[in-house]
């Protein structure tokens, strides 16, 4: 009989996890699933029956990735799921949840269908960045949401030059350079003025944080396009963040290549509910006008 697998990540400074993830844990293993959580979590919630392993996660053994929180969890959980190649679903525990599928009332339900394989699996585009200074790499990463170029030094502008395909394309002075994809576009590049793109459509953003020129309109590139910024040799130091989580010290002359990532993170689907409708129910967009009124 074939043993069926779960990896169960969660947000353990939350004070009702243990009981959100115990639910879970009991709904799996009546379900015929066996549970696991990467050893410190498991210790941290100290649940029976959820094993603490990272043996099944190396072997790629793990059929599921379950994202227990907010937005912040689903990004760590996706960190395991994208190697292993596991479809994740995310259970939303957090404020707005733009990435989970399901709430935490439906996880009877969410479990039921997961069991039968009663679910589509979907493929979100990543992004992949490289960087490198006098002609050495420093470090690479890969992220779901966004890659960001910010300055660090608050009192310094960061003065860059950004290339498209090997063309030069502006420099300017800015804050940072924020580089998303469509799943990341309602993200950090949204609040930075960017273009809502539906996760369907493939494509890589490039949005410029407080830019000081005439030219500094966000940009929707091709899923083939490279996209390089590199930092002017007398600029402040800078570091590149992914997804929030992971950086890389950025030096002076640094350059930084944009490009889509060689492998997608697999999402969860239990619905077939347009994304219209998710960016209005998570975002509360006022369908009957700003006024109260129906227009």
């Amino acid at each position: 009989m074939t043993v069926r697998r779960a990896l169960l990540v969660t947000h353990t400074g939350r004070r009702d996890i243990a009981v959100r993830a115990k639910a879970i844990v009991d709904c799996m293993r009546c379900a015929g699933f066996e549970v696991y959580a990467v050893p410190e979590e498991a210790a941290e919630l100290g649940l029976d029956g959820l094993s603490s392993t990272d043996t099944a996660c190396e072997s790629g053994e793990v059929e599921l990735v379950l994202a227990l929180g907010g937005d912040g969890t689903f990004l760590r959980a996706a960190e395991l799921a994208r190697p292993m190649g596991a479809p994740l679903l995310g259970i939303n525990l957090g404020q707005v949840g733009f990435l989970a599928e399901a709430e935490i009332s439906d996880v009877e339900h969410a479990v039921t269908r997961l069991a039968r394989g009663d679910y589509a699996v979907e493929e979100r585009l990543t992004v992949e960045a490289i960087v490198e200074h006098d002609g050495a790499e420093l470090g690479r990463d890969w992220a779901l949401n966004e890659t960001t170029v910010e300055k660090g030094r608050p009192a310094r502008m960061l003065e860059v030059l950004i290339e498209i395909d090997g063309r030069r394309l502006s420099r300017y002075g800015c804050d940072g350079v924020v580089f998303a994809t469509p799943s990341g576009s309602t993200a950090h590049a949204m609040s930075a003025g960017g273009p809502v793109v539906w996760p369907q459509v493939e494509a890589l953003l490039l949005v410029p944080l407080s830019p000081h020129a005439l030219f500094h309109r966000p940009l929707v590139v091709a899923p083939t396009s490279t996209i390089t910024v590199t930092i002017e040799p007398d600029a402040p130091p800078a570091v590149l963040t992914s997804d929030g989580r992971r950086s890389i010290e950025l030096p002076p002359g640094a350059t930084i290549t944009v490009r889509r990532g060689d492998r997608p993170v697999r999402l969860v689907r239990l619905t077939d509910r347009p994304f219209t409708d998710r960016l209005v129910a998570k975002l509360s967009l006022p369908v009957d006008g700003w006024r109260g009124h129906r227009l």
